[in-house]
């Protein structure tokens, strides 16, 4: 008898943890787009009221998931526990509903990191300054000395200004600010190194996603720039979009995706850059007269709960100057799905393009998606083993993110 209380007893312990762990992993801020259902997790005991109107009647999680949300502006909610317990207070954000205008255009973007980013290491004369720092790839260092760091020659006129004494390294990891010590090696050429490799750039070729008439913002990609040593996304302070060139497009077949490569040498600068996230770069377009951009060529923005398994299109250019239509097929969507960029499952069937590309090819990222006249979302993906299918992000996931304030 007592062996089955203590089982009964440790499975109770074990319920209500992960009863304790699904609370905390509900997020404390949301961002929703006018007439979309706020879509909280669903636990038993917990309700909802508003707290601009606290004589409210409480209502349970699931309730208040059925009810669109209409306001615009934010709105905070005391989540409780069997209307006894505030366990926690959630902010959210309403958006407006928005149209805008589906670009499609091949387009290059040159980011630059806040502070350097370290991608390797390396000895110096024998020695490794950085060993018992802590630091290591995927770092970014902000500051030596109290000197701020904000690229690469800055690293190295500070480091060389020390003579090799002790220096202090300010850096981020995850978002967390983190202080250590390093003594910098002499190296044959009489200079002051750390034996880090460092990079305070990237640059890369994708499509532009979309363009807000009313804000003059733009969305690309719908998924980050990572770094190509560390594969982490780039933290960065700005960057510039520029107009790029297609060289070539090289076909995608199975196991080998293929890409469209293009020449940012000589681009010209047409947006500022402010944001690269999971879902997209994100910045102002200060020349839409490039693209020939005009008002009547705006979207609605569908929320997710209007996009339909079956026919839709992507705009992308394959041919300097040249946007076009092109066929495919929703098979999937996964309206839940908050977490990546990968929100539908979608199909190449235009013939043309796959004669073209093979499908989806890199380079096509952020190719615009519409159905029945309105802007649905963007490509991110393609399957390696099937070049002809791959994901796509929601257009509200994108347009959520530019919007947000960091």
């Amino acid at each position: 008898m007592k062996q089955i209380k203590k089982i009964v007893f440790v499975v109770f312990l074990l319920i209500l943890y992960i009863y304790v762990c699904n609370i905390t992993l509900i997020p404390s801020s949301y961002i929703l787009m006018q007439g979309e259902d706020l879509d909280i997790t669903t636990l038993f005991g917990l309700s909802l009221q508003e707290q601009s109107y606290p004589n409210t009647t409480l209502q349970t999680v699931s309730q208040t998931n059925q009810n669109k949300i209409e306001t615009i502006g934010k709105l905070d909610f005391s989540l409780s526990l069997f209307n006894l317990f505030k366990v926690k207070q959630i902010s959210v954000n309403v958006i407006p509903k928005t149209t805008v205008v589906p670009v499609g255009r091949a387009i290059g973007m040159k980011l630059y990191t806040d502070g350097v980013l370290v991608v390797g290491m390396s000895e110096i004369e024998g020695k490794k300054p950085y060993e018992h720092s802590g630091i290591r790839e995927g770092d970014r260092i902000v500051q030596i000395n109290e000197n701020e760091i904000e690229n690469t020659q800055d690293l190295i006129q500070v480091v060389n200004q020390s003579q090799g004494q002790e220096i202090k390294v300010q850096y981020i990891r995850d978002e967390e600010t983190k202080m250590t010590s390093m003594v910098p090696a002499k190296s044959s050429d009489n200079q002051y190194k750390l034996g880090l490799w460092v990079r305070d750039a990237a640059a890369g070729v994708g499509t532009l996603t979309f363009y807000e008439p009313s804000s003059q913002m733009f969305a690309s990609l719908g998924h980050g720039i990572l770094d190509v040593d560390t594969s982490s996304l780039i933290q960065i302070e700005n960057g510039e979009l520029v107009t790029t060139n297609i060289l070539e497009i090289n076909k995608g077949e199975k196991g080998n995706p293929g890409e469209i490569r293009g020449t940012i040498e000589s681009g010209q600068t047409i947006g500022d850059i402010s944001k690269n996230t999971n879902f997209g770069v994100f910045g102002t377009l200060t020349k839409p007269s490039y693209f020939g951009i005009s008002q009547d060529q705006a979207m609605e923005v569908a929320l997710r709960e209007e996009i339909k398994i079956g026919k839709a299109q992507i705009i992308c250019e394959l041919e300097n100057g040249k946007k076009e239509y092109y066929d495919i097929e929703i098979q999937k969507v996964f309206l839940h799905n908050n977490q990546d960029n990968k929100s539908m499952l979608i199909k190449i069937t235009d013939e043309k393009l796959l004669e073209k590309t093979g499908g989806i090819i890199q380079g096509m990222s952020g190719a615009p998606i519409v159905q029945n006249g309105k802007f649905i979302g963007a490509v991110t993906h393609v399957l390696v083993n099937d070049p002809t299918a791959g994901y796509g992000v929601f257009a509200d996931m994108m347009l959520k993110n530019m919007k947000q304030v960091d």
